[in-house]
C-alpha cells in the first residue's frame, strides 16, 4: 500500500467537492464533456474573437467553456487557463450561470480553436510550435 502525501490528500478532497456543471436539456454530448476554466476577463477576451462558441458559464470569477471530452490531450493550456475532466468545477456562491447557449443543439466549443485563441491573448507560443526537447534514452 502506498502512503498518501497531504499533497495528494488534499488534491483529492478538493475534485470530491467538484460539482458538475449543469448543462441544457437537448444538448447532444456524444463526445462526452469537460471544461476549460479562465478568469472572467480573459473570457471576455475569448467571446469576442471566437467564431463559433458553445455553452459557457460564469461561475465565481471564472468562465467555463464546454469542451469535448479529452480536448487537454497533446495540448498545453495556458496559464492561468484550469482544465476540468467530466466538467467538474470548484462550487462558488450562487452555482454556475450559463451566460452563453449556442443555436446549435451540441454544447461544444471547438477545442483548437479556443486553444489557439487563449495561446494568442496570453503570448503563449502553441505546444507544436515550441522546440522539440532533448529527451533521455
Amino acid at each position: 500500500m502506498r502512503a498518501m502525501t497531504l499533497d495528494r490528500l488534499t488534491s483529492l478532497a478538493r475534485r470530491l467537492s467538484d460539482i458538475p456543471l449543469p448543462l441544457p436539456e437537448g444538448m447532444q454530448t456524444r463526445l462526452g464533456c469537460d471544461a476549460v476554466g479562465m478568469p472572467a476577463e480573459l473570457g471576455r477576451q475569448v467571446m469576442g474573437r471566437m467564431n463559433r462558441v458553445g455553452c459557457v458559464y460564469a461561475a465565481g470569477d471564472r468562465w467555463w467553456w464546454i469542451v469535448p471530452s479529452h480536448s487537454q490531450q497533446s495540448l498545453d493550456w495556458p496559464e492561468p487557463v484550469r482544465y476540468a475532466a467530466r466538467a467538474l468545477v470548484p462550487p462558488t456562491p450562487g452555482g454556475a450561470q450559463l451566460i452563453h447557449l449556442p443555436q446549435r443543439d451540441a454544447p461544444y466549443t471547438p477545442p483548437i480553436p479556443l486553444y489557439l485563441t487563449l495561446c494568442r491573448i496570453t503570448r503563449t507560443v502553441p505546444v507544436w510550435m515550441r522546440p522539440a526537447e532533448a529527451g533521455g534514452f
